[in-house]
């Protein structure tokens, strides 16, 4: 393979670099182009072709269904890892020793009280307010009871900021829900594993006591995993492009946060949810909505089915449907919604319309299953999601950071007026 490319703008051949990543996938080096041709820049809206920066973190091919974080298969971790040794993997780099892994679960409970004038903050809020928004506002908050600068340079300072984020951030969620819920505030049990804790401080009541769920416990730790990391997608980019302005963790994550909550990116399993609600109200004929699906001229969108970026399947779907089925077994639910969904999933695997376009059930969908069977709130679902993706985020911001990446400044094509007289007001 040739190691570089020629572009050639009105007669004028210039090259540039090719580098090549460990699987093999080939980027075109054009941070001279600029600089080269006089100007000119590449227009990709969306950023769909362009790369914005060298990861090690998270390898994906959509095209073959892959997802492995530092290496290792998605199936692998789902299956023999739990979610603080695959935050670990993903912030660090390796999985942890057995000695590495117990004192940062130690140092993570030894992070996890979270200052009482936080509370004052989340009192303002109305009981009405999405939980999202309360969550991206009381992580910026907590930069304001943290508010000395992590020196990216020891390792010991950035050790601090991710176990630090990492035991608080869990309390915040459940508080965020059990604001929502009318229940009082709760910090759980320190002697409870990371997961078990994160249940526990969601769904305490005040007066009886918490009795664990194997299965539930399972089944989340396995959803959090999945929903680790997940390669430059709109919430991660957001994370590392406020981070390379030097804005601390919990501002960078904050603003992640509020990237995650649009219906495109981390709605998508409260949108789920949604549409059965939606099928419900209206008599709950699976039937009926596959065939609307599959009409071109019909406005109406089947959730939680195919994926922008897995073309073949999405493999943690694959995971989560055996939990899903594990967890609604367990629970011996009667629940018209999961009826329905469990209806949509056989006619779409079944059925040759979504079979030969690929448009199988994909994580969101099965997410949404699962905690709608553990009573978690609708508007908690995206909660859950970031939860999950607070590990990641902190990877790729240490990442950015370590690797003192320059401040992101996207160029633009500009398409307005060209330069005009002002005019007086008394004579527009």
């Amino acid at each position: 393979m040739a190691n570089t490319a020629t572009i050639e703008i009105n007669g004028q051949k210039q090259e540039f670099p090719l580098i090549e990543g460990t699987e093999k996938e080939v980027a075109i080096d054009i941070k001279a182009l600029r600089a080269a041709t006089g100007g000119f820049i590449t227009l990709d809206p969306g950023y769909k072709n362009t790369g914005s920066c060298e990861s090690g973190i998270t390898f994906l091919d959509g095209e073959k269904g892959i997802l492995r974080y530092r290496g290792y298969t998605i199936e692998e971790l789902a299956e023999k890892a739990d979610f603080l040794e695959v935050a670990f993997l993903l912030i660090f780099g390796e999985l942890p020793t057995k000695e590495q892994l117990d004192k940062f679960h130690e140092d993570i409970k030894k992070n996890s009280i979270v200052d009482e004038d936080v509370k004052k903050i989340l009192d303002a809020f109305p009981k009405a307010a999405h939980p999202m928004g309360v969550l991206s506002s009381l992580t910026s908050a907590l930069t304001a009871f943290n508010p000395s600068s992590v020196d990216v340079d020891s390792e010991e300072d950035m050790y601090n900021s991710v176990v630090r984020i990492l035991g608080k951030f869990p309390v915040l969620v459940a508080w965020a829900m059990r604001k929502k819920s009318g229940m009082p505030l709760d910090y759980g049990d320190k002697n409870l594993g990371y997961v078990e804790n994160i249940l526990k401080m969601m769904f305490k009541k005040p007066n009886e006591e918490y009795v664990q769920n194997k299965i539930l416990v399972d089944a989340l730790d396995k959803l959090l995993i999945l929903h680790a990391d997940h390669e430059q997608n709109c919430s991660t980019s957001t994370v590392r492009i406020v981070g390379s302005s030097h804005a601390g963790l919990f501002a960078s994550i904050s603003a992640g946060i509020s990237a995650l909550w649009g219906p495109l990116h981390g709605g998508a399993n409260q949108a789920v949810l949604e549409m059965l609600e939606a099928i419900k109200e209206d008599g709950g004929d699976t039937k009926k909505y596959m065939a609307k699906a599959k009409d071109k001229a019909d406005p109406f969108r089947l959730m939680g089915f195919g994926h922008r970026v897995y073309k073949n399947f999405d493999p943690r779907a694959k995971i989560i449907k055996v939990a899903a089925d594990e967890v609604l077994g367990d629970l011996g639910i009667e629940d018209p919604i999961l009826n329905i969904a469990k209806g949509l999933e056989q006619e779409a695997l079944n059925d040759d319309y979504f079979v030969k376009r690929k448009l199988y059930p994909n994580v969101d969908f099965y997410s949404g299953i699962i905690y709608r069977a553990m009573e978690i709130p609708t508007d908690m679902f995206t909660v859950m999601f970031a939860l999950g993706r607070l590990p990641g985020w902190i990877a790729q911001w240490r990442e950015m950071r370590l690797r003192k990446e320059p401040i992101g400044r996207p160029r633009q094509l500009y398409t307005g007026a060209t330069k005009r007289a002002f005019v007086s007001i008394n004579k527009r």
